[in-house]
C-alpha cells in the first residue's frame, strides 16, 4: 500500500533539482503544509515565496519571477487556483507564455466534506481553454516524478492537478514509461477489444482495475492513461477507438469540457464511435471522503466495470 501522496513527490523532486539549480522558485498561498512543500521552504528559504491567502498575487508574482528567468512553481488548492486566480492564469501565464507551473493541490473532490466551494470539478475545462496552457493529471507518484522532471526542462506554462491523498501505484520507479504529451498504454494496445477505457489522474487506477474485472467476465478492454489532457494525445485516442467497439472515458471532473468532451470531439471528427463519459455529476457532489464519493458515483473499479457491462448488453 503506497502512503506517499503525489504532492509530496512534487516537493521531493523539486528539492532534488534545486540543490544544483538556484533558478527554481516555489511559491505558496498559505499552503506549504497542505502542498507538502514545507521541507522545500526550510531547505531553500531564498527560493521560496509565501504570499499568504492571496491566490491572484501568487500567480502574478510567479509570472514576474518567470519574466526574470526563474523557474516558478506556484502551488495552491486546485479549487482556488483554477477559479479565483483564473484571470491571472489567463493573462500573466497563458497570454504571456510564461514559464510558470501552476500546481493545483487537493484537486477534484479531495476536500470531501468541505463541499462544492472546495471541490475543483471544472479545472480541466477552465485551464484547457487557455491558449498556451498545458494540463496534466499524473496518475501515481512515479508518473508525477517523471512529469515534474520533464517540466523542469521546458519554459512553457502548465497546470498540474494532483489529489490530496496517496493513490495506489500503477508504475514502479524502474518501470514507468514516460514521454511528455504521450499517453501511456496500460492494456491492449495492439488488441481488438470490446471496450476502450481512457482515464486521467486518480481515475487511471480504477480504470485498470475495471479492465481486470471485465476480463474475468469475458469482456476485453484496453486502458489508456491520458495524464496529458492538454495537449491530448490524439493519435492514441484514435488508435484506441479503432480497436474497440465502444469508448469509455473516466475522470474526476464535471461532465462538461473535460476529458470526455475532448475525446468525443476528436472521435467525432476522425473516428466516429459511441463514447460513454463517466464523470462526476452536473451537480454539487455528496458529502464524504474521496473513496465514498467515487463509490457513490460508480468511479471505482467495480463501478466502472458494471457500467461497461451495462452498456455492452
Amino acid at each position: 500500500m503506497n502512503n506517499v501522496p503525489n504532492r509530496q513527490v512534487i516537493c521531493e523532486t523539486l528539492m532534488a533539482h534545486a540543490e544544483t539549480d538556484p533558478d527554481i522558485f516555489v511559491l505558496c498561498s498559505d499552503s506549504r503544509g497542505s502542498a507538502s512543500l514545507a521541507p522545500f521552504a526550510e531547505r531553500f528559504p531564498a527560493q521560496f515565496v509565501e504570499v499568504g491567502i492571496a491566490e491572484q498575487n501568487l500567480v502574478s508574482i510567479a509570472a514576474g519571477l518567470a519574466a526574470c528567468g526563474k523557474k516558478a512553481f506556484a502551488a495552491s488548492p486546485a479549487c482556488f487556483l483554477s477559479a479565483r486566480s483564473y484571470e491571472q492564469a489567463k493573462v500573466d501565464c497563458a497570454y504571456s507564455n510564461s514559464n510558470v507551473k501552476l500546481i493545483g493541490i487537493s484537486g477534484g473532490v479531495s476536500y470531501g466534506a468541505l463541499g462544492m466551494s472546495h471541490h475543483s470539478a471544472q479545472d480541466i475545462a477552465a485551464m484547457s481553454a487557455l491558449p498556451n496552457m498545458r494540463v496534466y493529471l499524473p496518475s501515481d507518484r512515479h508518473q508525477t516524478k517523471r512529469l515534474i522532471q520533464a517540466l523542469l526542462r521546458d519554459e512553457k506554462p502548465a497546470y498540474i492537478r494532483v489529489g490530496r491523498n496517496p493513490v495506489e501505484d500503477i508504475y514502479t520507479d524502474k518501470d514507468c514509461p514516460f514521454t511528455l504529451d504521450k499517453a501511456v498504454w496500460l492494456r491492449g494496445r495492439e488488441e481488438r477489444v470490446k471496450a476502450a477505457l481512457i482515464a486521467c489522474g486518480e481515475m487511471a487506477r480504477p480504470a485498470l482495475e475495471a479492465a481486470e474485472l471485465l476480463e474475468k467476465a469475458g469482456i476485453t478492454a484496453s486502458v489508456l492513461d491520458m495524464y496529458c489532457v492538454k495537449p491530448l494525445d490524439k493519435e492514441a485516442v484514435i488508435q484506441a477507438a479503432q480497436m474497440a467497439d465502444i469508448v469509455f472515458t473516466v475522470e474526476e471532473h464535471s461532465p462538461y469540457g473535460g476529458l470526455g468532451s475532448m475525446v468525443a470531439q476528436i472521435l467525432g471528427e476522425h473516428c466516429p464511435k459511441y463514447v460513454k463519459c463517466l464523470s462526476l455529476p452536473d451537480a454539487p457532489v455528496i458529502t464524504g471522503t474521496s473513496p465514498e464519493v467515487f463509490a457513490h458515483y460508480g468511479l471505482t473499479g467495480k463501478g466502472i466495470a458494471a457500467t461497461v457491462e451495462g452498456v455492452l448488453k
